[in-house]
């Protein structure tokens, strides 16, 4: 069965999609009438009145029920297939067929029916309905049937009730018309769109910005039914009313919420069919506006009263803000004293308009749409009157020092602004020679450096609140003084030690004391680091002042005579240098030379009778002799009476004692150790028999790789040379061969370090390697020649033994070889 009207089948299937979770139960009375072939799309949930009790040869009766009302308009066959929301084999859908033609009072027996659960009848899905594969009329309950029947043979102008159940899940479902029957043609809506059916309406019921208002629901009613008769429409607040046709509103219609949705039900009066027409309610609270920040104007002149809290106001200049980028031909804004002349359009106030509370008022705005005066918005305005600067007239007087005495001078004109000003901190000061200037605000002048031209002359100041702007003109006055005061020559002082830069630190305060006394006035005294810092008054030194320029420097007095310029002078500061000395330094003094002196020399850079000295001894010459070590303290002072000190430190040197030397010898590389002694810092040396220096002079008191022989040891002092001791030492020692072949070398055999000093009693015997004694020598001889009574003995190795008269004993051997 075809859908022949596409657009009543996306009514229907809008409606009944909608009503998916809203559809209450309906009873046979009031069965929704399905027109047009459409698919549809229900839920519901509940039952109303139970009336399938014995109606139906399936064993079942409502659950949650939904009463269904088809006519067909021509012959052919009705079938439909009801497909649940949920896929869920449980979900279980029963359905009943009442007809043709038949009374909700006298429905009779089913004519199809079937109550078949999908899951006890193992099926794979959940579908349901009438088709024309079935041959049976009724199945079930339970594992029964295939949930399928045979679909109705129907005739035009026949009508039937289908009960839909669902006695188990909570899915709603879906239901697709087969077959070749038509059903009746719901009526159309001649409205050209869903949204011209729209509603708007200004707020126009007090109060007037709630949101709800009254709305003619019938201008909708001649729009929907076009040209169309027999059609009715009624209106309803929700979809399940209008689908049941009840609770039908009355119109005018007060809105419930803003942009509320109200539903229209067109039904054919003949057929019964219907469609649903949604629109919407919309409630306009005005045009949309910024809300404006306070309008604030200075309390000003404008009135002839500055400081009495009342002034004008440009309502007009608020317009852009409150537009916040909007059309301005499309909106009318007008000001109003009260709220009611503001929501009644009344008394619209003129612009400037002059305050009638003092200093804070509060009046209101109404923003009205041009097109539709109903529509506005109401909003406040603050009006604050700012207050102006207290302020009050002031003079300055300043000296005539610019080199020539005719009554103009500079002055900083910011001086006077705590007068200006009455104290205030928070507002800033504009200088101009003319009133008019200052009242409108044009060529003002340099307040920090201002040249007078008449003597005495008026500024008119502006003193501007820095927060508001708001401003009052006040008038300084100007004058000059020709008095002078000396210059003055501070006392020189001396460099600091540890600090020769030629800066130092001054007691302004003392000046002040010499500078009233030799001018003979009482009138305080500031400083200043220039002429023009001075003359302005700007900058001012603060005590202890720190000069800038080395050695040297001017700064400037300036007297005040009751904040009037009484006369400016030079100030001198000079900072003589100290004498040049060269740095503290140690010498030495050796003790050994006692009690011969050394010079200490006072180090300073220049003549020496340009200065004088005092030595720590109580010496006052440039040099000074001395043969005692200690700390000697020169000072020196020069004809300006500036002194620098410098330390001597004599320290003790001395040449060296030898405390003990040890010796570890009998070996061909032997090691010294030396013990010394003194106030030196001590250097160690050995020279051969000969003379010749074997070990250079080292720091290291031990002595390695020492061959045997006779040496002497020679300490030196490094720290002052102071002199050096010296000592002969014994390294004995053997020579591992002899070649007596009479070339001049190593002609005879002989042990090393052994003379008539060092133990000359010791005994030397020589025996061949099988122990037969062959000589006994003399420690201090030449030594054996390698015969053995007159007869050369072989190149061999052979033995000896050595008794040292010290005690030691040695036994080794040593090669001949020829």
């Amino acid at each position: 069965m075809k859908s022949n009207i596409n657009y009543y089948v996306f009514v229907l299937t809008s409606l009944f999609i909608n009503l998916v979770f809203a559809q209450q139960p309906t009873n046979c009375v009031d069965a929704v009438v399905v027109c047009g072939n459409s698919n549809i799309n229900l839920d519901v949930s509940g039952i109303g009145i139970q009336e399938l009790s014995g109606s139906n040869t399936c064993g079942s009766q409502e659950n949650n029920s939904l009463w269904l009302q088809v006519s067909v308009v021509t012959n052919g066959t009705l079938g439909f297939t009801l497909t649940p929301g949920s896929t869920l084999i449980t979900e279980d859908y029963d359905f009943f067929v009442f007809g043709p033609n038949v009374a909700c009072n006298a429905i009779g027996q089913a004519i199809r029916c079937s109550t078949t659960n999908p899951q006890a009848a193992g099926q794979t899905n959940n579908l349901t309905g009438m088709n024309g594969t079935e041959g049976d009329f009724a199945e079930g309950p339970g594992p029964d049937g295939n949930s399928f029947v045979s679909w109705l043979n129907v005739n035009a102008g026949e009508s039937y009730f289908i009960v839909i159940d669902r006695p188990i899940g909570n899915s709603p479902f879906s239901l697709e018309w087969t077959g070749t029957a038509q059903f009746s043609e719901p009526p159309n809506n001649e409205a050209t769109t869903s949204t011209a059916l729209n509603l708007i309406s200004c707020d126009v019921d007090a109060p007037f910005d709630d949101g709800f208002t009254s709305f003619n629901l019938e201008d909708n009613t001649p729009t929907i039914i076009g040209s169309q008769t027999d059609v009715s429409v009624s209106y309803h607040e929700s979809e399940s009313d209008a689908n049941i046709n009840i609770n039908a509103l009355a119109s005018p219609y007060t809105n419930t919420s803003d942009s509320q949705t109200i539903f229209a039900r067109l039904t054919n009066d003949i057929t019964g069919c219907f469609i649903i027409v949604s629109f919407d309610l919309n409630v306009n609270l005005g045009p949309d506006f910024a809300e404006p920040s306070d309008l604030l104007s200075c309390d000003n002149t404008d009135d002839g009263d500055t400081f009495n809290g009342f002034t004008f106001f440009d309502l007009n200049s608020k317009n852009n803000e409150i537009l916040n980028g909007q059309d301005p031909t499309l909106l009318n804004i007008t000001y109003h004293e009260t709220m009611f002349n503001a929501e009644n359009g009344l008394s619209p106030l003129s612009s400037p308009f002059y305050n009638t509370e003092i200093d804070d008022q509060q009046i209101y705005i109404r923003i009205e749409s041009v097109t539709n005066t109903d529509c506005y918005s109401v909003t406040t305005l603050n009006l604050v009157v700012q207050p102006a600067p207290l302020v009050s007239n002031s003079t300055l007087f300043q000296c005539d020092e610019d080199g020539i005495v005719d009554g103009f001078t500079s002055f900083n004109l910011f001086q006077a602004q705590d007068e200006l000003s009455a104290g205030a901190t928070t507002v800033f000061l504009k200088f101009h020679t003319n009133l008019l200037d200052a009242q409108n605000d044009e060529n003002d002048v340099d307040g920090n450096n201002f040249s007078n031209t008449a003597n005495p002359q008026t500024i008119f100041v502006q003193v501007i609140n820095e927060i508001t702007g708001c401003l009052t003109i006040t008038e300084l006055t100007l004058e000059v003084s020709a008095t002078q005061i000396l210059d003055y020559l501070a006392t020189p002082v001396c460099d600091e030690i540890d600090s020769e830069d030629g800066i130092n630190s001054f007691d302004l305060n003392e000046f002040t004391s010499d500078i009233q006394t030799i001018n003979a006035i009482p009138f305080p005294v500031t400083y200043y680091e220039t002429y023009e810092d001075a003359l302005l008054e700007s900058n001012q030194l603060a005590t202890p002042y720190t000069n800038t320029t080395p050695y040297s420097q001017i700064i400037f007095a300036r007297a005040e005579d009751n904040n009037a310029c009484y006369g400016i002078s030079e100030v001198t500061l000079t900072i003589n240098p100290l004498p040049l000395l060269l740095e503290d330094e140690t010498v030495f003094y050796c003790l050994n030379l006692f009690p011969e002196s050394i010079t200490l020399e006072s180090g300073v850079d220049g003549h020496p009778n340009d200065y004088t000295y005092t030595w720590s001894n109580g010496e006052v010459t440039n040099e000074i002799q001395i043969n005692e070590i200690g700390t000697y303290t020169v000072t020196v002072t020069d004809i300006n009476g500036c002194s620098k000190s410098r330390t001597i430190t004599v320290e003790p040197s001395n040449i060296a004692t030898i405390d003990a030397v040890e010796v570890v010898d009998g070996e061909t590389y032997n090691t010294v150790t030396v013990l010394a002694s003194g106030e030196g810092i001590y250097e160690y040396a050995l020279f051969n028999d000969q003379g010749g220096l074997y070990l250079d002079f080292q720091s290291s008191n031990v002595l390695t790789n020492v061959y045997p022989g006779i040496y002497t040891l020679v300490v030196r002092d490094v720290k002052n040379n102071c002199g050096d001791v010296e000592k002969i030492i014994s390294v004995i020692g053997f020579p591992q061969y002899f070649t007596p072949n009479n070339d001049g070398h190593h002609d005879t055999w002989q042990i090393l370090g052994v003379s008539a000093q060092f133990q000359p009693q010791t005994k030397i015997k020589i025996y061949n390697r099988f122990g037969k004694l062959l000589k006994e020598i003399s420690p201090i001889g030449t030594g054996w020649d390698g015969t053995f009574n007159g007869k050369a003995l072989p190149n061999d190795d052979y033995w000896f033994l050595v008794n040292l008269q010290d005690g030691r004993e040695y036994v080794n051997h040593f090669s001949l070889k020829r």
